[in-house]
């Protein structure tokens, strides 16, 4: 086990979406205020705008049309697969960190069953959620990938890890525990108050993911401007889809008492002022995953991968070739 305190030097920024009654459009709630326009008008890398406008394809899977996005090239390694946090779909990976950690590996993501742009039901378990990675993974003629898992899409990672260890190579966990953290006080009930509202804002989204400073809640802005400035953003979450994966969280047995058979290379981080899932579960599974290393970033939250966007694609682009 390793853990490191790592101090990024600069920031970069996140928010997210939330489901909404059908007469609201997602575009209609990503407002775009002046203050913001006159950020996207400093303009976008080329490679940041190529990831901004990522065609959206579709794969035939058990469970119906699957919607998922390819970046980069496949450069001899497998391919690195993104599960997605509670809430969120393709566009809520910042196009920022898309266009960082594709540039030396390709990178997929999808919307699972039933969720955003894919066919069928919601899946209402995380194992569920795992198993329908894997038929993904099949459906795209992938039979082993290295996995990033962003909040409940960690959970999923962990689950998928440990139902299908051929399948994962080596695994990235942000912003998620192992689940069973009776040594952890509960998450504030404000917070999941706000987590579950009919329609989430701007101000929802710097409150749950981004650090209560001047720097962090910069950081957030930076990161709704650059979601703003997809082309195609696609519909949102339907309220069952939410429901589904609020009970699949609430009901997920954890990983806890099995992260000694996690025996793969594991790299797991997080902001240590993460309200959601506080950063000593980055710290538990670190210490009982037999190969895991830990990296937490000070002055950041639950979107901390977005707030340091290249520090941490660096992290994980050598944790992946095995540095």
């Amino acid at each position: 086990m390793t853990v490191i305190l790592e101090s990024p030097s600069a920031d970069d920024g996140t928010g997210q979406g939330g489901p909404v009654p059908a007469y609201l459009s997602r575009r209609g709630l990503l407002r775009v205020t002046a203050a913001s326009a006159a950020v996207i008008g400093l303009g976008l890398s080329a490679s940041t705008a190529s990831a901004a406008n990522t065609a959206v394809r579709y794969v035939q899977t058990p469970h119906g049309r699957i919607a998922y996005a390819i970046d980069g090239k496949r450069r001899g390694q497998p391919p690195l697969i993104l599960l997605h946090r509670f809430r969120g779909t393709i566009a809520d990976w910042d196009p920022q960190f898309i266009a960082l950690m594709s540039r030396n590996r390709q990178t997929i993501r999808f919307d699972s069953a039933g969720v955003g742009r894919s066919d069928g039901t919601p899946a209402a378990t995380i194992e569920d959620m795992a198993s329908i990675t894997g038929e993904v993974m099949a459906a795209l003629n992938v039979a082993r990938a290295d996995i990033l898992g962003w909040s409940m899409g960690g959970f999923v990672g962990q689950e998928l890890a440990l139902q299908a260890p051929a399948k994962v190579r080596r695994l990235i966990v942000a912003g998620a525990g192992p689940g069973g953290l009776n040594e952890v006080p509960a998450t504030d009930p404000k917070f999941i108050q706000i987590a579950g509202k009919p329609v989430n804002v701007d101000e929802d989204y710097l409150t749950l993911f981004f650090p209560d400073s001047d720097a962090g809640r910069a950081a957030g802005r930076a990161y709704l401007d650059r979601l703003k400035g997809q082309k195609d953003i696609g519909p949102l979450p339907t309220m069952a889809a939410v429901q589904a994966q609020g009970m699949a969280m609430g009901g997920w047995q954890g990983a806890r008492a099995r992260l000694k058979r996690l025996t793969l290379p594991v790299l797991v981080a997080n902001g240590v002022h993460d309200v959601l899932m506080p950063a000593f579960g980055t710290y538990v599974i670190a210490h009982e995953a037999p190969n895991a290393k830990a990296l937490l970033y000070p002055n950041a939250g639950h979107a901390f991968l977005f707030q340091y966007a290249a520090d941490f694609t660096a992290e994980v682009d050598k944790f992946l070739d095995g540095a």
